[in-house]
């Protein structure tokens, strides 16, 4: 077995909230000096040079690149071999997710309950994603999700029989009635298959992979070119002042299905899709009961 205390999960994590809310991901960060160059809207290159100089004001200064810090979704692979010491893993997660906000002086935005509405103050729970996986070690990617995008997702289950063009159909539907509300330019994820929580589950993992890895599979990734070219040729543009950058990636991941069924997820990620990862090996043990806790 490996160890790895709950402290130093905490202490990550807390840096990664951090690290998320002030630094630009270099490859939302090289989209978007690319399209600078591409837009052929002068306000929309404006808007776009605006969106750069902001990521490195946050940058430099340490302050939030948007002042909506986000729910924090979290993805945990979770190596078999490992054993979490001193306590419990989703404990650990919680407990850094509440200093890196408090500390970092992230807003919060979480309430406890959905119909109360009162704040938790601390910017938790965050939302975990477990999936185990072999080895000895533990790879944490915080997302935080603000919701002027969140709030434009949406899922449909679709039949077998609309096929590809059904697919693509919704993923245009659900953005042009998005328009300029989650700040485009935007990230789309699109999860397809599995289950209705499974295909919104790829649609967000979707939003944390790189633009700068296209999907492996050739079908896929071509599927990913042809709606990122449908989607700018809506002409919603930076901000939705229009233009030709109305989207800076489309990523898509599937999964197996049911015979009767086709569901289909759109999560669909602002100008600052933020996500940071860490990767933390654990150290060799010797397991004695009651001691490994990985709840």
């Amino acid at each position: 077995m490996a160890g790895i205390h709950v402290q130093e999960i905490s202490s990550a994590v807390a840096r990664l909230c951090m690290e998320a809310n002030y630094y630009l991901p270099d490859d939302i960060r090289h989209s978007l000096e690319a399209a600078v160059v591409k837009e052929s809207s002068p306000i929309g290159k404006d808007i776009l040079k605006a969106l750069l100089r902001n990521a490195a004001i946050a940058a430099e200064q340490q302050i939030p690149i948007c002042q909506d810090c986000g729910m924090v979704v979290v993805f945990v692979e979770f190596g078999q071999d490992v054993c979490i010491e001193g306590g419990f893993l989703t404990d650990a997660i919680n407990d850094g997710v509440r200093e890196g906000y408090q500390r970092g002086y992230l807003r919060a935005s979480v309430v406890r309950d959905p119909f109360q509405r009162r704040n938790t103050g601390d910017n938790t729970p965050a939302v975990i994603h477990y999936d185990v996986v072999p080895g000895h070690e533990l790879r944490i990617t915080i997302a935080p999700k603000g919701f002027g995008s969140e709030n434009m997702s949406g899922l449909k289950m679709l039949r077998p029989a609309d096929g590809l063009p059904g697919v693509k159909r919704y993923v245009l539907e659900a953005v042009g009635q998005a328009g300029g509300n989650p700040c485009p330019p935007m990230v789309v994820g699109v999860g397809v298959g599995g289950t209705m929580e499974q295909a919104a589950l790829l649609a967000k993992k979707a939003l944390v992979r790189s633009l700068a890895q296209p999907n492996p599979v050739a079908a896929l990734r071509q599927l990913e070119t042809d709606l990122c070219h449908e989607i700018n040729d809506l002409g919603i543009g930076p901000q939705g002042f229009g233009g030709a950058t109305t989207v800076l990636g489309v990523n898509v991941e599937v999964f197996p299905t049911h015979i009767a069924g086709l569901p289909v997820a759109v999560n669909i990620g602002c100008h600052a899709t933020r996500s940071r990862s860490i990767i933390l090996v654990g150290e060799s043990i010797q397991r004695k009961g009651g001691e490994c806790s990985n709840g």
